[in-house]
């Protein structure tokens, strides 16, 4: 795998990162103020918060499986610190009296986390049981109270969150989460047509909106029916009526977190453009170029950009990379 080595090397390098660190700690009263990240967080700190935490020891679990002879020991010793018995029952319990607590973004990436190193066979498996368990019951008792969906370009989007959660899930053997997603979306998303793409992207996406809708419902439907629904829901997708979502988008590399986003958005477009594109056979060069485009622009800010931009990358240019 041509970029391992020096994608498990930053990784490393960010998890291994105390500060900054973005707690969203919300206190329950006086004695309940001291948010240093390693007490509040023994599996998921550094990284800058709870959720990058989570999805760049995903992404190690998944480098040391693509390419073991690559990303030497240290992703191994990284994750033997954080994933212990004892740091993972301090994180399901934080979940747990914390319901809404990284709701649904921070959740679908452990347990994305959990599936990853159970499907390695990695010797933390048992120890992450708890961590999917508790997630799979807050799944389980939030779908039926959220309404809508959430269908903006950042972290609480509902179907990138349910993509996840359904793969997660999936591997997990968990048929009950996995049916309860699969409704939900089909109940959210199913009748949707015309999406208009005009304003994307917002000014802090990481996500567009339209792409993430079409690669959840891509997971939930069968094939000739997710190929009706796409081409009622973007039609003229690979044509001029969506190109700017073919294209890359105006990214920053300042130090500025939200303007980093950016950066991400190119990449999931990747991923979802990739994913797409055999749907679509009469423009699905035309999707894979635009993919292209938009990984080759953002490759260097992987690894070489700021700590804003290189503290997440990495498991955004991994989902792009595995959908070729």
């Amino acid at each position: 795998m041509k970029y391992a080595a020096g994608w498990a090397e930053i990784a490393c390098e960010v998890l291994e990162t105390p500060y900054p660190y973005g707690a969203a700690h919300a206190s329950l009263g006086p004695d309940d103020v001291d948010v240093t990240p390693a007490r509040l967080h023994p599996a998921f700190h550094g990284s800058y918060d709870w959720h990058s935490s989570a999805h760049m020891q995903w992404s190690l679990v998944r480098l040391l499986t693509l390419a073991p002879d690559q990303v030497g020991r240290r992703p191994i010793e990284v994750l033997d610190r954080r994933l212990t018995a004892e740091a993972i029952a301090t994180e399901a319990a934080y979940l747990r009296d914390r319901p809404s607590y990284e709701r649904p973004y921070g959740w679908a990436w452990a347990a994305m986390l959990v599936a990853a190193v159970r499907n390695a066979k990695l010797p933390q498996a048992n120890n992450l049981t708890p961590l999917g368990d508790v997630i799979a019951e807050l799944v389980l008792g939030w779908l039926p109270r959220q309404a809508y969906p959430v269908r903006h370009g950042v972290h609480l989007n509902s179907a990138f969150a349910l993509a996840l959660l359904l793969e997660a899930y999936d591997d997990l053997g968990r048929t009950d989460v996995v049916d309860a997603i699969r409704d939900r979306a089909i109940e959210w998303f199913g009748q949707d047509t015309a999406y208009d793409t005009r304003f994307e992207p917002s000014g802090t996406d990481f996500l567009s909106p339209a792409l993430t809708e079409a690669e959840l419902m891509r997971r939930v439907l069968p094939e000739d029916e997710y190929k009706t629904w796409l081409t009622a829901f973007l039609p003229g997708l690979g044509t001029d009526a969506h190109q700017h979502l073919l294209e890359v988008p105006t990214t920053d590399d300042s130090g500025d977190g939200q303007l980093a986003h950016l950066s991400g958005l190119a990449l999931s477009r990747a991923w979802q453009l990739r994913t797409i594109a055999p749907t679509l056979p009469d423009v699905a060069d035309v999707l894979r170029a635009g993919a292209d485009r938009q990984v080759e622009a953002v490759l260097p800010t992987v690894t070489e950009g700021d700590f804003m931009s290189t503290h997440w990358l990495v498991s955004f240019a991994l989902l792009a990379t595995l959908a070729d």
